[in-house]
């Protein structure tokens, strides 16, 4: 897995009818800046509303997933988000002229052979991974659906799928590796059945399907005369099935499990709403976009409780930034680089590391005998903390200087001593205008408040 953020070189489109609505649209992948993530604008509507693909915006689950926001809706967004995380692109700005993105030939490789295309472009900040902490739990006991998300320091997901037919038997389908997202899942193509077919017409829904965009399984007998009334409602002269193969239009499989596949790409779309790449293994019975969105909301819960409480630290896991990384974001040097590493780092907040030692320098005059951290050093480490947020915001660091200009409501609550690691987090208070941003700040040892403060940074340009 990547250890940097990526995005696209250049915009790229692709146009064609979305399944559901029937409307044509062209969608264009466009470059966007770190940690700006997924977000879709409907370049067609006043203002041309930005939508977060975020799980918080699903309002509606019918046969795909759909997000709103802002007063602008976008369908199925399922395909494009997991030929994104099959890349793993992690900054891209999608517009639309439409409603929906282009079912295209019902799979994620269309997408990807555009992005392709566009070229991939590794970009000046980190991945912030989500790690899942623990065993996170869904099931639907009526629909017979069980997932599970357990803690792995890398991405795995296997989907069993059983539909108690004759033409499908029960498929599993497995990714490894999420590098092999393409070779392996990407081609998989959607899918319904028979009997589903004529109810998701009038239920208003794919309007834009076609057997050139869905495999449509035969799971009972075809009545004398039914082919020429499914050949009408598909809009096409004729439609054939060999019962051998059990597919309308007798259509091909990529795969054996192609169906399980496609559940498997399905997944990965849906869980790319948490908003953050994800290290974990996923174990999905019978998913669908539901239990998938469930899952999602569980683990962005996690998330928010992990970014709003007390940061853990396990000192065995690699950092996001080790102290030669730091030295070289931030301009400070013996004896005043505070930050040992930094364990993560997001759009809004930063964590640090400041393991304090008796051969701190400080120690020799600062209460000898009693040795403690001079508060104003603990403000120091925890604004150099800070420091990397800002810089983050820039593609640039290396041009800029960041500068603490303010300090309101500092506390120091209790003493720091050697032999104490203290765990500091940063979170933006405001959005950064003309180049200041506030800031609070705490600081933390075995899970206590030992400092805290508001703090004003401004980000100078170097001459």
């Amino acid at each position: 897995m990547n250890e940097k953020q990526q995005t696209i070189k250049k915009a790229v489109s692709v146009t064609g009818v979305g399944l559901h609505t029937g409307v044509t649209a062209t969608m264009t992948f466009l470059p966007a800046p770190a940690n700006h993530g997924y977000k879709f604008q409907r370049v067609d509507l006043p203002g041309q509303p930005i939508v977060d693909a975020d799980v918080d915006n699903v309002v509606d689950l019918s046969r795909g997933t759909t997000i709103e926001q802002n007063g602008a809706r976008i369908h199925t967004v399922e395909h494009t988000l997991a030929a994104l995380v099959g890349l793993q692109i992690d900054n891209v700005l999608i517009q639309l002229n439409g409603p929906e993105p282009p079912i295209m030939d019902g799979s994620s490789i269309k997408f990807i052979d555009a992005l392709e295309d566009a070229g991939l472009e590794e970009q000046n900040a980190y991945r912030n991974y989500f790690e899942v902490p623990e065993y996170v739990h869904h099931v639907n006991a009526e629909h017979d659906i069980e997932m599970v998300a357990l803690p792995l320091s890398d991405y795995r997901l296997t989907v069993m799928v059983d539909y108690n037919s004759k033409v499908i038997n029960s498929q599993h389908a497995s990714l490894n590796d999420i590098s092999l997202f393409k070779q392996d899942i990407a081609s998989c193509r959607t899918f319904c059945f028979l009997h589903e077919l004529e109810a998701l017409y009038n239920q208003n829904l794919i309007k834009g399907g076609d057997l050139t965009n869905a495999i449509v399984i035969v799971d009972r007998e075809v009545k004398e005369g039914e082919l020429d009334y499914l050949a009408k409602l598909l809009d096409k002269p004729k439609v054939s099935v060999n019962e051998s193969k059990g597919i309308l239009n007798n259509v091909d499989l990529h795969y054996p499990n192609e169906m399980a596949r496609h559940k498997l790409l399905d997944l990965v779309g849906d869980l790319a709403l948490v908003g953050r790449p994800l290290k974990a293994q996923i174990l999905a019975a019978r998913p669908g976009h539901a239990a998938n969105v469930a899952l999602a909301k569980k683990i962005k819960k996690l998330m928010k409780a992990a970014k709003d409480g007390v940061p853990q630290y396990d000192p065995n896991k690699a950092p996001i930034l080790d102290i030669n990384q730091v030295a070289n974001l931030l301009p400070h040097r013996y004896p005043f680089q505070m930050i040992d590493k930094i364990i993560a780092l997001d759009e809004m907040s930063v964590v640090g590391i400041k393991n304090v030692t008796v051969n701190e320098q400080f120690f020799l005059g600062h209460f000898p005998g009693n040795p403690v951290m001079p508060g104003v050093l603990q403000l120091e480490a925890m604004a150099q903390t800070g420091g990397i947020l800002v810089l983050s915001t820039v593609p640039d660091p290396e041009n800029y200087w960041p500068y603490l200009i303010g300090i309101e409501n500092c506390r120091f609550r209790r003493n720091v001593v050697p032999g104490d690691t203290v765990i500091f987090k940063c979170v933006f208070t405001s959005p950064m205008k003309r180049g200041i941003v506030k800031m609070s700040g705490r600081g933390y040892v075995s899970g206590q408040l030992v400092c805290e403060a508001d703090m004003i940074a401004s980000l100078v340009k170097k001459k």
